[in-house]
């Protein structure tokens, strides 16, 4: 997570010419930022077999075979998978990992940056490797990694007895289950789903399937005793000892809490519930009836409903406010508080808060240009490509970044020019 404090709010712009890069490399891939916006970068191409990085103009020392998944961690690192003679591994900021491997993916980093982790294959076993520092113990497959906030903690849903395409029985007497830090949970499943920790990375959740009808949720392996024809994707109270979790019940979805249903009400489809910073409030996405979908908070959906879908849902840091994407009739747009905003896109990307929680910016995208709305107002100009918007801290400016003309600009503006 950015720590907006310590950027530069100065109003104004701050631009690189990106134009000169498509004269100096054979091929320039797709641009990525990083969190403050003062660097943007791409993969670029030398020569046959020769790829480096180019950062605000300057290239890595080093080149690779191949590099793809170019991403900027939390603090500003730029990471990347890279290929050198064959093997694969991070590079961070153009440094590598010591350690080389058949193959690399799925980059993860922990909240405030500091820890960077990837799931590996070496020798068709898998794994996740931490800083460079590999679990304990690989598996036959492994699915869905993910790292604790503090990065302390990685895990992710492996395969511990290997079976072949025909042997039914093995694969249902159950051949899966989670790895906490390298280490396999004793119980096994017939399959295992959506690993997810809570705040500090002691304990792990995760969908489980117990046979070829029952579904749960277990906790550090032990499941729950209530089971059900199926779950969705496990989430821990903000104090990480509870588990809450949709699933359903006789056809229809509703909430459970450590297994025990806690709304009164079913609904058609229920997932992607997430808590208020406060813990006061649970939300959820639902369709409360088919092809119509709203939001429901502790149990009392919106009135208002959409046709297509409702994704990308967040509180605001008051906990007093709900915003989501919306998209119905085939076009989208911003719920907010049950409120649909006027304006129609052919693209929205999920909106973010002011932390006062009276302001709300997102991307979007129309006609094939695209532009920020703030407030449910449009902003006058439009550019070749947009990030996501920023707030400062005090709620009064907002930074986005562009790519317009071969031109990338960092613009910090007061929210009242924006509003006018």
């Amino acid at each position: 997570m950015v720590d907006i404090s310590t950027m530069d709010w100065e109003i104004g712009v701050k631009q690189i010419n990106l134009a000169k890069w498509h004269d100096r490399f054979n091929l320039v891939e797709e641009f990525v930022i990083s969190p403050d916006g003062e660097k943007i970068a791409a993969i670029v191409n030398l020569a046959e077999g020769e790829y480096t990085v180019c950062v605000n103009g300057e290239t890595w020392d080093q080149v690779f075979d191949k590099i793809w998944y170019l991403r900027f961690s939390p603090d500003n690192r730029l990471t990347a998978i890279v290929s050198d003679m064959g093997e694969w591994t991070i590079a961070v900021d153009g440094q590598t990992w010591p350690e080389k491997y058949s193959f690399v993916w799925s980059t993860l980093f922990s909240k405030d940056g500091k820890r960077i982790a990837a799931a590996i294959q070496q020798e068709m076993q898998y794994c996740l490797a931490v800083d460079g520092l590999t679990w304990p113990n690989s598996y036959t497959s492994l699915t869905n990694p993910i790292l604790s906030e503090n990065g302390h903690s990685s895990a992710a849903a492996v395969q511990i007895d290997p079976f072949k395409e025909g042997e039914i029985d093995k694969f249902q007497k159950g051949a899966f289950t989670a790895a906490h830090d390298g280490i396999a949970w004793k119980q096994k499943f017939v399959n295992v789903w959506n690993p997810v920790f809570n705040s500090d990375g002691s304990k792990l959740a995760a969908e489980v399937r117990l046979n070829l009808y029952d579904y749960t949720i277990a906790v550090n392996q032990t499941p729950w005793q209530q089971t059900f024809s199926a779950v969705w994707a496990p989430l821990f109270d903000p104090e990480g000892l509870k588990v809450v979790a949709p699933v359903r019940i006789k056809g229809q979805w509703t909430m459970a809490r450590n297994g025990d249903q806690i709304w009164e009400h079913s609904f058609v489809q229920l997932w992607h519930q997430m808590y208020s910073p406060n813990g006061r409030n649970l939300a959820a996405i639902i369709a409360p009836d088919f092809g119509r979908w709203t939001i429901a908070v502790n149990d009392k959906p919106w009135k208002t409903t959409v046709s297509d879908l409702v994704s990308e849902a967040l509180f605001s840091p008051d906990s007093a406010k709900i915003a989501a994407v919306i998209k119905d009739k085939n076009r989208w747009g911003i719920i907010l508080d049950g409120s649909v905003w006027k304006n129609r896109f052919d693209m929205v990307w999920q909106p973010v808060f002011s932390p006062d929680s009276q302001h709300l910016a997102a991307k979007v995208e129309q006609n094939g240009k695209y532009s920020i709305i703030i407030d449910n107002k449009l902003w006058k100009e439009q550019y070749n490509a947009v990030w996501n918007p920023i707030f400062s801290a005090d709620s009064r400016k907002l930074l986005f970044c562009t790519i317009d003309k071969g031109i990338y600009s960092r613009r910090v503006l007061p929210i009242a020019d924006i509003l006018g």
